[in-house]
């Protein structure tokens, strides 16, 4: 719960991937109580600084408020998480829980770098033993829309300035599609891979990883994923040290 509502690292002096202690935010020996509105997290370092002061004496007037703030979200989250796994298993559905602490274990046992896929394949007893190659990466979806609801671009006034949409579709495509571009000779020549921006007069544009190429002629696009509100990408390798 600490760690969550500090954001995993100290609420002093900002520092993570260190060691924690669980620290008072007014001091056991002043009268501070074990009660999780007067606790948070600290490195050694500060830890050791604060001594017998209070929060607001060491510089950390904001630390009580927050501490105080409810983690609401977090709260939701969880009821709502037992309670499916209390469905499942009156449903005798086959069912696995884990911790986060458990997941860390499992991944750096099995030496992977912290990332949140990697994290996902180590949860639970099933992610003490899994094996993820050199070549593995992970599918990045991200909703994007479709295309503007707006039938015309209207001015400052209120009052059209663009026509009315054209088709969507043009010489097979419409815009968001993915495509394969080869230009074999030209200005533009080269291999491009990326998301399609269609013109009525069929010289369209492609937006790869590395930028947008404009003006190339439909006729080098190669149709390979139709719009479907979403963009996708692949994330980094796993590059798991013995893969």
């Amino acid at each position: 719960y600490l760690l969550e509502k500090w954001g995993r690292k100290c609420a002093y002096c900002g520092v993570k991937n260190v060691p924690f202690e669980v620290e008072h935010i007014n001091p056991k020996s002043r009268g501070g109580s074990n009660r999780v509105s007067n606790l948070t997290i600290a490195c050694r370092k500060c830890n050791k600084a604060k001594d017998n002061q209070t929060a607001a004496e060491f510089g950390h007037p904001d630390i009580q408020a927050k501490a105080k703030a409810p983690m609401k979200d977090a709260a939701a989250v969880n009821t709502s998480r037992w309670k499916l796994h209390g469905v499942f298993a009156q449903a005798s559905i086959p069912l696995e829980v884990g911790t986060g602490g458990c997941t860390k274990f499992n991944r750096v046992k099995q030496s992977y770098p912290k990332t949140h896929w990697l994290d996902a394949t180590c949860v639970g007893e099933s992610g003490a033993c899994v094996f993820v190659s050199a070549n593995h990466a992970p599918l990045l979806a991200k909703a994007t829309g479709r295309q503007s609801r707006q039938m015309c671009r209207p001015d400052k006034y209120g009052f059209p300035r663009t026509g009315a949409k054209q088709s969507r579709v043009v010489k097979g495509f419409q815009t968001s599609d993915m495509a394969k571009v080869v230009v074999t000779a030209g200005k533009k020549i080269g291999s491009y891979i990326g998301r399609v921006a269609v013109r009525s007069s069929g010289s369209f544009d492609i937006t790869t990883r590395t930028g947008t190429v404009q003006g190339i002629g439909y006729k080098y696009f190669t149709p390979l994923h139709q719009s479907d509100g979403y963009t996708y990408m692949k994330g980094e390798l796993a590059l798991p040290p013995h893969a």
